[in-house]
């Protein structure tokens, strides 16, 4: 499943590149909106991550809850605030979320919830994104998980654009869960 960061949405042409890669190694992906087009407008909500979590905790429930996909495990693909509400929904839910890929995101935002992740997670973040960088290296150190990693690829900014490191991503967070979704 992915949560998507501040301003982005189910159309994000990044989150469909690493979708689509996923697809090709085996997974089912689900691309949704946590904020109405409405509701997007306003910055204040997309830094919402007590909302956000919220309804990304209800997805999740009810993809638990569906006939169709009540048994796959699942996991949790977050960029910029939706890392925090994967985070955040994965201490929430416990057992029911097998992993967290975070790229480029904002896991310093799910402060109350990091030392209560117990799932495998990846913080992906671009070599030349300073201050995400810095973030992510204070959050990765108060997160709970025994199973962690945090990568930095080389080259990279915080949309990770340069030719290949999308693709990089991809491979990543497409290891990772090959890894720990089981």
């Amino acid at each position: 499943m992915f949560s998507h960061g501040s301003g982005s949405s189910r159309l994000s042409p990044r989150n469909n590149f690493v979708a689509k890669v996923l697809q090709k190694k085996g997974f089912a992906t689900f691309l949704f909106d946590l904020l109405t087009y409405e509701e997007s407008l306003n910055y204040s909500t997309r830094f919402n991550i007590s909302m956000l979590t919220q309804r990304l905790v209800n997805i999740c429930n009810w993809l638990k809850e569906n006939e169709r996909t009540k048994d796959l495990p699942v996991g949790l693909f977050g960029s910029s605030t939706g890392a925090a509400s994967a985070l955040a929904a994965a201490a929430t839910m416990g057992s029911k979320i097998k992993a967290v890929v975070s790229r480029g995101g904002r896991p310093d935002l799910a402060l109350p919830y990091l030392e209560e992740v117990n799932v495998a997670t990846l913080f992906i973040v671009g070599e030349n994104d300073p201050t995400v960088k810095e973030l992510n290296e204070e959050a990765f150190a108060l997160l709970g998980a025994k199973e962690k990693n945090m990568v930095i690829v080389q080259g990279a900014t915080h949309l990770f654009e340069e030719s290949g490191k999308l693709e990089e991503v991809a491979e990543l967070a497409g290891n990772w869960f090959k890894e720990n979704v089981k």
